[in-house]
């Protein structure tokens, strides 16, 4: 059974009225959004030697929003906001908690998700007016035919078929050309599942990890969830990121696990 929660929208709109977009940051920026909440009574599909089978997991579902002097870049889009919560509990809607802080989908340059599961790619839709950057593969993957036939899961992002696209066709997407938010192809998940590296000024560098571990022991047991695309891209794509972890002595964020998350400055503060 799947339960969402709801996550605060800290900033209030003052007299009702809408805020002001905000200036341009001086230097990046990182602020993690709760767009909702999983708690999975048996988690065997994470594993496929049977480690989980049976065992319950809580998961947080995360939405970023990366401030740079040059632009925005949204990665990971969360559940689709038409989701229909658990009785009594609600879903913090991604445009609601831009908004808190000044900024529509008009305002953000860039939309990119680590993959196109439905619960990062939930509202990738809403951005249509910003430049998509997406592996080719896994846009092969997104507007598949198997993918089209899921039709309500299809229409949340289907409006990205026309965006503007940047294909990350190397190893490595310079988001800014700068080298502070870049985004790395790490497949196996998916065929064009990727990881995002953002260094920070303040904190230092941080990378986010998509799907590429959902429980925080298989990073360490390099365990593979069983509908991965690839096990053999999967166990390649631990290695890269280990590598490049150690290399630039980043904070490891493993998306889906709520300790990693809330150990992140609750919106709206960022992380700097």
């Amino acid at each position: 059974m799947i339960r969402l929660f709801a996550a605060a929208a800290a900033c209030a709109l003052v007299g009702g009225s809408a805020l002001a977009a905000p200036a341009a940051p001086k230097s990046v920026e990182l602020y993690a959004i709760e767009c909702g909440r999983l708690t999975m009574p048996n988690a065997d599909m994470f594993s496929d030697d049977g480690a989980y089978k049976d065992k319950p997991a809580k998961m947080v579902v995360p939405c970023y929003l990366i401030r740079h002097p040059k632009g925005d870049l949204i990665w990971d889009t969360g559940l689709p906001q038409a989701a229909t919560p658990a009785p009594g509990a609600t879903v913090p809607p991604l445009l609601d908690q831009l908004k808190s802080i000044g900024l529509t989908p008009a305002d953000i340059e860039y939309v990119s998700v680590s993959h196109s599961h439905f619960d990062h790619i939930g509202n990738a839709g809403k951005f249509a007016s910003s430049t998509w950057i997406v592996d080719p593969e896994e846009k092969a993957y997104a507007f598949s035919e198997t993918a089209r036939k899921n039709a309500a899961q299809f229409a949340a992002y289907s409006a990205l078929e026309t965006s503007k696209t940047k294909l990350i066709e190397q190893p490595t997407f310079d988001v800014f050309g700068d080298k502070s938010v870049v985004i790395y192809q790490a497949p196996g998940h998916t065929p064009g599942h990727t990881v995002l590296l953002v260094r920070l000024k303040q904190a230092g560098p941080v990378i986010l990890t998509g799907d590429l571990w959902h429980i925080a022991e298989s990073r360490a047991t390099k365990r593979v969830p069983r509908f991965n695309t690839n096990k053999a891209d999967t166990l390649k794509s631990y290695e890269m990121v280990e590598k490049l972890a150690a290399d630039t002595k980043a904070k490891v964020v493993l998306e889906h696990v709520p300790e990693d998350f809330d150990a992140l400055p609750k919106f709206p503060a960022a992380l700097k």
